[in-house]
Formats: C-alpha cells, sequence, structure tokens
C-alpha cells in the first residue's frame, strides 16, 4: 500500500516517534510516505533524523519529509494527524499560573476549568485552518485524526465548523482498563472486557467483565483498596467509584479539576491528592513534567538517535489509537476501540451534539459507533456539565465573543466552586491579554479588557498553589535516573 500520511505538530519529538513507530508495525504500511509539519524548523529537523534513523535501520523504504509549508505537508495526504500545542509552554505556563492568583488550582489544565478553556480559544483558529487545508489540497475524503487537547473542544470545532470526517483519539480508556485489571489480579489486559463511556476524561466503565464474568462495584473497591500502590495514588478517583457506582478513565489529579467537590480548598487539595508523581494531582503538575521531558530531550538528543536504530518490534506496538484505525481502515483487519466523535444518539442521555468517547468498530467502511448506551445518570449529569462549558466554549473562540467566554469560564464545576463572577470576569480579561498573540479573533476586545485590568478592583495574590514543585534541572533528573536504576 502506498498513501500518505501528514502529522502536525511533529515536533512533539517523543510521540511522533511513538505514532510512527507504530505505524511501521502494519506490514502493508512499509511503502507509504510520512509528512512532517510543525512550526519549529529545530523540533522538524530533530524528528526528521530520529525517523530517518529508523527507517534506516529497519531497511525500508518508507519516505519522510519535513516542512514547516504546513499545506505542502497536506498535499494528496489520506489521514492528517494532530498533536499541537498552540502557544507552546509559554502559553500554557499562564493557563496555569493566572488561575492560581484568583485561587484556581488546576493539576492539568488543558481540557476544561480555565486553563482548558483558554487552550481551546487558542487551538480552534488553527484547528479551522488545518481544516480549510484539509478541504482544499489533501485528498478527496481525507481523515483528521486529532489527538490534541482539549479533546472535545477541538473536535466539535472540526467537525461541526471545519466540514472535516474528524475523529478525537486518546489512551485514558486503555490505561485505566490495565489499572483495573491489575488490581483484579488478570494476567494480561486482555482478559478484561468492557463498555467504556462518557466524554473524554470523564469516561466511565460502565459494564466489566474479567474472562467472562461479570465485576460489580463492591468487588472493584476492595479490589482498589487491596492495592498497594493505587490505593494511595488513586484516592480520589477511588473515592468518586464509592459514590458512582463506575471507575473513571481519568488519572487522579486530572479528574480532580474536573469536579466541583475535591479542589476547591488548598486542605481538601493535600486530603485527595498524592505527590509521588505529577499525574496524581501536583499543582501544575503537567506543565513541570513537560518543561522537564522539553529539557531533557534537547538534552539527551544524542541517546535518542542512538536509541533509533534498534529495530522495530511489533510485540511492543503501543495501544495508541492511531496505528489501529488506519489498519482497520486500509486491510478490513477490525479493530475496536474508544472514539471521540459527535454523538448522534450514540450515548441516548447526553446531548445529539455533544463530542462523546465511546466504544467503536473500525474496518473498510469506517468508524461505527456502537449506539444506544445510556450511562447512570450521575455520571450523565457530570458529563453535561462540562459538555455545556465546552460547547459555549467553541462558540466564543469561532465568534471571538469575550462576554461568552467568561459566561464558559463562569459555568466551569471547578472554576465556580472557587471564585465569584467579579473574579472570572476579571481573570478572563488577563488571560485574554497576557494570550492575545495566539488569539486572533479577541484583537478588537483586547482593548478594552486592558482599560478595565487598568481600574482593577478584584485583589489577586502570588499563590503557588497548594502542592506545587518547581522544575527539577538536568543534573538532578540525572541523578533520579541512575538511582531508579540501580535500584531496579
Amino acid at each position: 500500500m502506498s498513501f500518505k500520511i501528514a502529522i502536525i505538530g511533529a515536533g512533539s519529538v517523543g510521540f511522533t516517534k511513538k505514532l510512527f513507530t507504530d505505524i511501521l508495525c502494519v506490514p502493508e504500511f512499509k511503502d507509504i510516505e510520512c509528512a512532517l509539519t510543525d512550526i519549529s524548523e529545530h523540533n522538524l529537523g530533530m524528528i526528521k533524523a530520529i525517523l530517518d534513523r529508523i527507517v534506516e535501520a529497519n531497511k525500508l523504504p518508507t519516505k519522510v519529509t519535513a516542512t514547516t509549508d504546513r499545506r505542502k505537508a497536506l498535499e494528496g495526504a489520506r489521514y492528517i494527524i494532530s498533536c499541537v500545542r498552540v502557544g507552546g509552554l509559554e502559553a500554557y505556563a499562564d493557563d496555569i499560573r493566572i488561575p492560581l492568583k484568583y485561587g484556581i488550582d488546576q493539576c492539568v489544565g488543558d481540557t476544561i476549568c480555565a486553563g482548558g478553556i483558554l487552550y481551546g480559544q487558542r487551538n480552534i483558529p488553527v484547528i479551522l485552518d488545518f481544516c480549510r487545508d484539509i478541504r482544499e489540497v489533501a485528498d478527496t475524503g481525507a481523515k483528521f485524526l486529532n489527538y490534541a487537547n482539549p479533546m472535545a473542544m477541538n473536535t466539535w470545532a472540526a467537525i461541526e465548523y471545519g466540514k472535516v470526517d474528524t475523529v478525537g483519539l486518546c489512551h485514558g480508556v486503555q490505561h485505566g482498563a490495565e489499572q483495573i485489571a491489575e488490581v483484579l489480579g488478570a494476567k494480561s489486559p486482555k482478559e478484561l472486557d468492557y463498555v467504556c463511556s462518557g466524554i473524554n476524561h470523564q469516561t466511565w466503565f460502565i459494564e466489566l467483565r474479567l474472562n467472562g464474568r461479570p465485576i460489580g462495584k463492591d468487588e472493584l473497591v476492595a479490589a482498589f483498596e487491596a492495592h498497594p500502590v493505587y490505593s494511595k495514588q488513586e484516592k480520589l478517583r477511588i473515592d468518586v467509584l464509592k459514590r458512582f457506582g463506575v471507575y473513571s478513565t481519568e488519572s487522579n489529579g486530572h479528574l480532580s479539576e474536573y469536579l466541583p467537590w475535591y479542589r476547591k480548598r488548598p486542605d481538601e487539595i493535600t486530603r485527595w491528592i498524592d505527590m509521588s508523581d505529577w499525574i496524581h494531582g501536583e499543582t501544575g503538575g503537567y506543565l513541570r513534567y513537560s518543561t522537564e521531558t522539553r529539557n531533557w530531550f534537547e538534552t539527551e538528543y544524542p541517546q535518542f538517535l542512538e536509541a533509533a536504530s534498534k529495530p522495530i518490534d511489533p510485540a511492543k506496538r503501543s495501544n495508541e489509537h492511531a496505528s489501529h484505525i488506519l489498519e482497520a481502515l486500509e486491510t478490513n483487519r477490525v479493530y475496536r476501540g474508544h472514539f471521540n466523535v459527535k454523538n448522534n444518539g450514540v450515548i441516548t442521555n447526553l446531548p445529539q451534539d455533544a463530542i462523546i468517547e465511546s466504544p467503536g468498530f473500525v474496518d473498510r467502511f469506517g468508524i461505527n459507533m456502537a449506539a444506544g448506551i445510556t450511562l447512570p445518570e450521575a455520571c450523565a449529569a457530570t458529563c453535561m456539565a462540562a459538555i455545556n462549558v465546552q460547547r459555549m466554549s467553541v462558540h466564543a473562540a469561532i465568534a471571538g465573543d469575550i462576554d461568552l467566554l467568561k459566561l464558559a469560564v463562569l459555568h466551569d464545576p471547578l472554576v465556580g466552586a472557587v471564585s465569584t463572577p467579579e473574579e472570572v470576569w476579571q481573570m478572563v480579561d488577563e488571560m485574554v491579554v497576557a494570550q492575545a498573540a495566539w488569539l486572533p479573533q479577541y484583537a478588537d476586545a483586547v482593548p478594552a479588557a486592558k482599560e478595565r485590568l487598568s481600574k482593577a478592583k478584584v485583589k489577586t495574590r502570588e499563590w503557588a498553589g497548594a502542592a506545587r514543585r518547581n522544575v527539577r534541572s538536568i543534573e538532578e533528573l540525572r541523578a533520579e535516573k541512575a538511582a531508579l536504576k540501580q535500584a531496579g
């Protein structure tokens, strides 16, 4: 088979390498072209060298190209994969820093909450540019695979306004299933069969079977509480399981910022999180991790390049959906996964226009969702709160409506639990002004926002958050890695 795949935001070097290696695990795909595009020539050069080394080491005819000209990369592409971070770590730092001034403590801040909503405002204009290019220069009927957060907002905009065949992809369901299989004593995650449905990062394991045997709430709670690691790392997640009766896919830290109950007071935050790793609730944890990862990669690049010389092992193919979807579409080998698509009746008690994450099957006819799923009422209610925020956020981003943007932030569950309307109005002004370079649709609103800020009456504070850690140096990371290697 010979076709073209374009990866936008290919400068996300580690993730691009994983996707590329996964795709080459499919024997029929050895003759493809992979076109890389990014705004950073530096990152493009690094990732192209790594992928060229993989192709050379495995003696493949695969073609790898790289260009900062996005339209050139998309010309004739059958599949387009996006893993962009608009504004990079600079804008992301403001997504965490500014809300902290108003008492809003986020662990990740890239899906909803104040940070996620502003991230969506930066991404959506760019997503629509991608979609325009796809319609104009990509292969007829090209499929857009979005990996970028905020997943639901980006996918919503691409489908509703970009008019491109789009699916959103995330690995939260797979990771949650691996945890459940482990605590239940399964020898392999494949022993666990499940139905997981909801919206991205608020997806719920509503049916579980281990080797065909149904698993109920009480057995699952007991299994998690008996686990020596997860019982400490997933305290909030286990509490939600006890109260809702079903397990959430999302990590302890990420889940904490989608709900209005656990992260609204500093003493409550420290009660429910775990500091053994950023993902369990650390303030600004993903920002710290992303910064360290970037610094580490820049410094240790020669080692990453050397590692690319190893033969590809299909047995180590990851559980990221992209390669499996492409394989099913091109070879008709059926793949079952969980996909972010427009609801259209798939989940009976969520709105039709919402972007849901739910089970589907892929073959040469496309992605076919399992319809008629009804969520438990508490799960649906929690999803609805986020969906309403997502809808307003998308509409605000399309129209450049700062008043609607403020209403979207106001209705966010965690923001609403922490902040007053006056605080939200000032915070959004501050975030829009700080990120104006990446918010072209708000250009006309920025001068008035600056004027309001010059007369601001809401008092703020410089607050690091309830559980903030400093970015570690390369030397500290090396020492930690060496200690782990020695211990293990």
